[in-house]
């Protein structure tokens, strides 16, 4: 018999009403470990929007994942995803039940982070938004030292060049460049200011001449980048002392890659406006790209790491930023 005091509407699936109703409605009165585990496998699945990332986040193999969700989908008797070979998606059913389970979810995992840090150790899950350069050069060479001194942490990395808000993504932290930073952040420097080089391949240069200044760029081929998800690519930024030039430059090739960029100029496609100058240095000491329109070349931001205002940085927020300012290593 159920409560009287529950209000069960007759509208919807019995299943779904008996979840909104707190109550453990197939589960048998308690939720043992390896339901919570279906549900929670279910929610990590809407959160990442793909099974393969969701296996990877929880440290399973997708097809054990699939199983766990057909498992949850048949003890509760509804369908509550919807999958393709391309996507994966709630179905209406399963939206509610996730936005239900998500702030449950979220408590328990503060809890056991609270929990942990009485002991003075960092510990739960760590999400990350970063740009692909950040990833590569400030994340990557300090993985190792991190684990070693943090093992309970969980850093779950997503690598986004766009400008996505980190807190409606339920990230913790993110890195970006500092022009690009959203409103009401905390943020930590983490990279000097960079200054944008202009590069072409020796060949290009041989072929189609040497620009003298950024109006020439009108008679050459260019690569432009552009943000993912933008539509147009982005305007090249050029400074002189005070004089100061924004333009929109063509050429065969449009990436938001800085990786296809980069080989685009090293295979002689054109010239390069780059924003990530980490290899850039190295080819230019080989001699296989070539700077030009030096004199006119900008300043931007370096790379900053930020988080929201809004919440208390936990130990393992803190310990990440510890690491990511620690050049001796």
């Amino acid at each position: 018999m159920l409560n009287p005091k529950y209000n069960i509407d007759a509208g919807l699936p019995m299943a779904i009403q008996l979840i909104e109703a707190g109550l453990s409605f197939k589960f048998g009165g308690k939720v043992r470990g390896s339901q919570f585990a279906e549900l929670r496998a279910f929610a990590a699945v809407v959160q990442h929007e793909s099974f393969a990332q969701a296996a990877k986040h929880l440290s399973m193999s997708p097809s054990a994942l699939s199983q766990t969700i057909r498992q949850l989908e048949t003890r509760l008797g509804v369908r509550l995803l919807n999958r393709t070979t391309r996507s994966v998606a709630p179905t209406a059913i399963g939206q509610r039940l996730f936005d239900r389970l998500e702030p449950t979810m979220a408590e328990l995992e503060a809890a056991v982070t609270e929990a942990v840090a009485t002991t003075g150790r960092a510990a739960g899950v760590l999400r990350i938004n970063t740009p692909q350069i950040a990833a590569t050069s400030v994340i990557a060479p300090r993985l190792g030292r991190f684990h070693h001194t943090n093992p309970n942490v969980v850093l779950d990395i997503t690598i986004d060049d766009g400008l996505s808000d980190i807190v409606a993504g339920r990230f913790d932290a993110g890195i970006r460049v500092g022009a690009c930073l959203e409103k009401d952040m905390i943020a930590v420097r983490l990279t000097p200011d960079v200054e944008i080089c202009v590069v072409a391949s020796p060949a290009y240069l041989s072929l189609r001449g040497t620009p003298e200044n950024p109006a020439d760029l009108h008679h050459h081929d260019c690569i432009n980048w552009r943000f993912p998800g933008a539509v147009g690519a982005r305007r090249w930024e050029f400074r002189n002392g005070r004089e100061y030039l924004e333009m929109s430059v063509g050429g065969p090739l449009v990436t938001s890659s800085q990786e296809v960029a980069l080989e685009g100029a090293l295979q002689g496609l054109g010239i390069l406006y780059s924003y990530d100058n980490s290899r850039v240095f190295e080819l230019l000491e080989e001699g296989r790209l070539v700077r030009v329109l030096i004199d006119w070349s900008p300043t931007f931001q370096g790379l900053f790491f930020y988080y929201s205002n809004r919440r208390n940085p936990t130990l393992a927020l803190r310990a990440f930023i510890d690491c990511l300012l620690d050049t001796d290593f």
